[in-house]
């Protein structure tokens, strides 16, 4: 999380840049640019940001008008393609995600913009609009809210192959693989509490009593149930749980901002203090307030890491890694590189004049 903090105001600049005409900006306009995106830095602050990263922006003095201006590397632009590359390429696994995600909904169908806000998380194209959607007529349709100008995204027909959960593969590998008694792994869900979590005796058979509670699906319709009982209530919560594992397993790096979890709160029933929810169950999600001075909340899916590093990576992960890779990549090396191409270069010219 602390290279993430680093990788969204890169991220931010990045798209400063290449939205300027050919994708360069003056230094001397960092300061008014930064400000209008929010960035929170002070006067000047901008300009030194940016050379704590050689291997993401280059900063060259103009031949003509003589004044600085910032570009991207090489090394950023061949990120930036190979990401956009790998995002392409897995659209028809974007189509499945979406639908998915619009089969949890209890209406059947969400607000285009709020799927807009969260485009990165599942790794859908800028145009999904048209790439992912209006070029899917057999899944997808557009329509206008009743009440508001607001567009929704609704499903066309509800595949139920579609309305497995990840946790259900996970319960299959457990029980094949370790041998767990199929009425401990039949509702149950991976719990790995945080280093130092001290767990007493009643609290583990809380634990264990919860993971045997039969809850309903994130995919199954809940509107004709009765929930004012407190087992209802019960089972309602866990199905909260479960909706939020689902949709994190829906991402492509298994992590999600709270806010934009929010988001879907009402479409999917969740609870409405999010945050104190999830931190009582530390041992499937774990939360972070690294970003934005502690004000931005991410959420992973905990059994989704080991050590840092994705399970399971993607080619869309990859590609993001090169950012974090560029971004954590030392300054001196970058200063130690430059040197080496000016040496080639001389060295090259002196070849040149011996013959």
């Amino acid at each position: 999380m602390e290279v993430e903090k680093k990788i969204r105001k890169v991220v931010k600049f990045h798209s400063l840049i290449l939205s300027q005409p050919q994708h360069t900006i003056p230094i001397s306009l960092l300061d008014t640019l930064a400000r209008r995106l929010g960035l929170g830095f002070k006067q000047h602050e901008p300009g030194a940001f940016l050379l704590k990263f050689p291997h993401v922006f280059e900063v060259y003095e103009h031949p003509v008008q003589r004044i600085l201006y910032c570009r991207l590397t090489r090394k950023a632009l061949d990120q930036i393609r190979d990401e956009q590359e790998a995002v392409v390429a897995q659209i028809p696994d974007a189509v499945t995600r979406l639908r998915k995600l619009i089969m949890m909904s209890n209406t059947g169908r969400i607000r285009l913009e709020h799927v807009r806000i969260a485009r990165s998380e599942f790794g859908l194209p800028e145009d999904f609009e048209y790439s992912v959607i209006l070029k899917h007529p057999e899944f997808f349709k557009l329509i206008d809210g009743e009440e508001t100008r607001d567009k929704y995204i609704e499903i066309v027909d509800r595949e139920e192959s579609l309305s497995r959960c990840a946790i259900e593969r996970v319960r299959e590998f457990e029980y094949r693989t370790k041998g767990i008694d199929a009425e401990d792994v039949r509702f149950s869900f991976l719990v790995n509490f945080p280093p130092g979590f001290k767990i007493s005796k009643y609290f583990r058979i809380a634990v264990w009593k919860w993971q045997r509670l039969p809850y309903w699906s994130p995919y199954e319709d809940i509107s004709g149930y009765d929930l004012r009982s407190l087992e209802a209530q019960k089972r309602l919560e866990k199905r909260a749980v479960a909706c939020i594992h689902e949709l994190l397993s829906l991402t492509v790096e298994k992590k999600i901002t709270l806010e934009r979890i929010a988001h879907f709160r009402n479409v999917m029933c969740l609870p409405k203090r999010l945050k104190e929810f999830l931190l009582q169950h530390q041992g499937i999600f774990y939360i972070s307030t690294r970003g934005n001075y502690g004000k931005l909340h991410t959420v992973f899916l905990r059994e989704a890491y080991k050590r840092g590093e994705l399970v399971e990576p993607n080619e869309v992960y990859l590609a993001r890694r090169k950012l974090a890779e560029l971004v954590m990549m030392s300054p001196r090396k970058a200063k130690v590189d430059g040197e080496l191409v000016r040496y080639r270069n001389g060295f090259d010219d002196d070849e040149d004049d011996s013959e």
